[in-house]
């Protein structure tokens, strides 16, 4: 079980600590709602996956899936690391061009790439895209024929395996909107129509069986099956993978039911497989990528909030209301996810009651947890929800015109915003005023 939401530090005064800092300074200094980030933490977990693959002495990538979180300094904290990069669109492209990051270890992911965005990858020179249908195919041809250049592609194949998790984050059965289908013949005839164009270099196959996994068998399965279509691709068209990437979804502790496997679990799991695999069918072995975001970044990340307005419906639920909620962290309501908190000012008390943690957001449904134990709260208490590091800012809104939180790195004695909180005026500059009526 992950002790990053177990077991919390606390000061003298019985404020919650994150890295060496005092949360309530933090509050202080930066204001509520923000995302906190242990960078420590998040250093440790991409060393965690660096390692592992070390000590197999294999050939690897481990590419952070930017997704989960993008800012500059999220993306130079990567570089630092010695991690390639996964973008999944243009706007994260543009902010690892920002960063300064180098474009020869970019991934570009993602199911519906514009022509636009395909043409700014190829002009920066990205690694490698990883193509995940034949409209895409077709673009890429295009635009490589428009710019007179050549890239390298691995192929999203969907090996109609699936993990045990949400159906919004799962993504490696048949019925999915992503990449090419392997029981229907979709995936051998992308393999054919990659090889057969010129400016385009078939590096490798990629697939991503979903989100919050906690179980490697699905990943051997899905390693298993795709070897036997390698084996068919290699006799009738000459194909040999030099890249198997084994896609993400590695899962986090969220609560303290949840009991994830570490890093070197998966990464020796996955390489034991492929090594099997490789040798069953006298195939050369590939060098094998892994996407991790989730897992690096989302328990390092701590949501501060400050409590406001409470209602108590005597027998029935004690709200009391945040001022935040679904417009930082809308994975609660989208899909019933759970969280840990506490409050951050003061160390729990024995007596405790259950509150229905409520967002600010004027949706019924923008409740962040329904029976968190606290002690008797008050007005103005901080209240800091644990593991948010992973699609909390990634996927907030202005939702009631709310400006986005601000971002802070700490590491060790030492903090810094890397990301502003919105303004008010931020929220209007790109609107425009209302012109005369076209007669």
């Amino acid at each position: 079980m992950s002790m990053s939401v177990m077991t919390k530090k606390r000061n003298e005064q019985g404020h919650l600590m994150i890295g060496n800092i005092d949360a309530v300074r933090l509050a202080e200094q930066y204001q509520t709602p923000m995302f906190a980030y242990d960078v420590g933490m998040i250093r440790q977990k991409a060393r965690a996956f660096k390692n592992a693959f070390a000590q197999t002495g294999i050939d690897h990538q481990v590419a952070y899936a930017s997704k989960a979180f993008s800012c500059i300094a999220m993306v130079q904290l990567a570089h630092e690391e010695g991690l390639s990069l996964d973008v999944v669109s243009g706007g994260e492209l543009y902010t690892a061009i920002q960063a300064g990051f180098p474009m020869e270890n970019v991934h570009f992911n993602g199911n519906n790439k514009s022509r636009q965005e395909i043409r700014e990858a190829l002009q920066a020179g990205i690694g490698c895209f990883v193509v995940d249908n034949f409209h895409e195919l077709a673009l890429l041809e295009a635009e490589c024929n428009n710019l007179q250049t050549q890239t390298s592609i691995i192929l999203r194949i969907t090996p109609g395996i699936e993990g045990t998790t949400h159906s919004y984050i799962s993504t490696g059965g048949e019925d999915s909107k992503f990449g090419f289908d392997l029981f229907t013949g979709q995936a051998e005839a992308a393999v054919v129509q990659s090889l057969s164009v010129s400016s385009i270099r078939l590096q490798g196959l990629h697939f991503h069986i979903g989100s919050q996994l906690f179980e490697t068998s699905v990943l051997t399965e899905a390693i298993a099956t795709l070897y036997r279509h390698i084996e068919h691709w290699r006799a009738s068209h000459g194909f040999i993978p030099e890249v198997i990437n084994a896609g993400g979804g590695f899962g986090i502790s969220y609560t303290k039911h949840d009991e994830p496997l570490e890093p070197k679990t998966f990464v020796e799991a996955i390489v034991h497989s492929i090594r099997e695999e490789s040798d069953r069918y006298h195939l050369p072995l590939p060098e094998v990528w892994v996407e991790p975001g989730r897992s690096i970044v989302g328990e390092a990340g701590t949501t501060l909030y400050t409590l406001g307005s409470q209602k108590e419906i005597e027998h029935v639920r004690h709200y009391v209301s945040v001022d935040g909620g679904m417009t930082d962290n809308i994975r609660p309501a989208l899909y019933g996810a759970r969280y840990e908190a506490e409050l951050a000012n003061r160390v729990k008390k024995q007596e405790e009651k259950a509150y229905a943690i409520a967002g600010k957001a004027c949706e019924s449904g923008d409740m962040l947890m329904y029976d968190l134990p606290l002690p008797m709260v008050e007005s103005g208490d901080l209240l800091a929800v644990f593991s948010t590091g992973a699609y909390g800012y990634a996927m907030a809104s202005n939702y009631n015109r709310l400006p986005r939180p601000s971002v802070v790195f700490i590491e060790n004695d030492a903090h810094q915003l890397v990301v502003e909180r919105e303004s008010y005026a931020d929220l209007v500059r790109n609107d425009r005023f209302l012109g005369k009526k076209i007669k």
